[in-house]
């Protein structure tokens, strides 16, 4: 029952987060939605067994390509001043307020249901139900897939040779 929730809440997060994405005027807004809708898409993976693919939605694009991003836009330059009144007269208290309900919501679901955070945890794993896991995504990568994995790798640092190559590549006089 509470996995349905979980999923509509996470869902609605997501959504939230790329309306803001799209939505806001000042790119780090923009970008701090993104990280919303990047967080909220770690724990629909995380509902469905793939705890790989959920740590490495967080560390890489959470992680370093938002990094990136806010770095590139800090590099530009927002030089658009903020306006710190508030137009709505009580909504810091409301927020908290709000953020004080979901985490009490949190703790009874913890604590006075039989809620399972990591379902695989409980009993025994089916095997088509762990398809995200670290065995299942790494077992075919270095056996099957190998001569492919280590040729992306090779095509790989071909690619970033070649891109130093051309950034230092000057044009001679004719």
């Amino acid at each position: 029952m509470v996995e349905p929730i979980l999923f509509v809440l996470m869902s609605m997060a997501a959504l939230a987060g790329a309306v803001t994405v799209v939505a806001a005027r000042n790119p780090v807004y923009s970008a701090m939605g993104l990280l919303g809708t990047l967080f909220s898409v770690a724990v629909l993976y995380v509902l469905q067994l793939a705890h790989l693919v959920a740590a490495v939605q967080v560390i890489v694009y959470a992680g370093a390509v938002l990094t990136l991003f806010l770095f590139v836009i800090m590099l530009i330059g927002v030089d658009k001043e903020e306006h710190w009144e508030e137009p709505l007269r009580y909504q810091r208290s409301f927020v908290a307020g709000m953020a004080g309900v979901v985490v009490l919501m949190a703790a009874g679901l913890t604590f006075f249901t039989d809620f399972d955070w990591v379902p695989a945890a409980v009993g025994g794993t089916d095997p088509s139900r762990t398809i995200g896991t670290v065995q299942a995504i790494a077992e075919p990568m270095f056996t099957d897939w190998v001569l492919a994995f280590e040729a992306t790798a090779l095509l790989l640092t071909i690619a970033a040779a070649g891109a130093i190559a051309l950034a230092h590549y000057r044009r001679r006089p004719h």
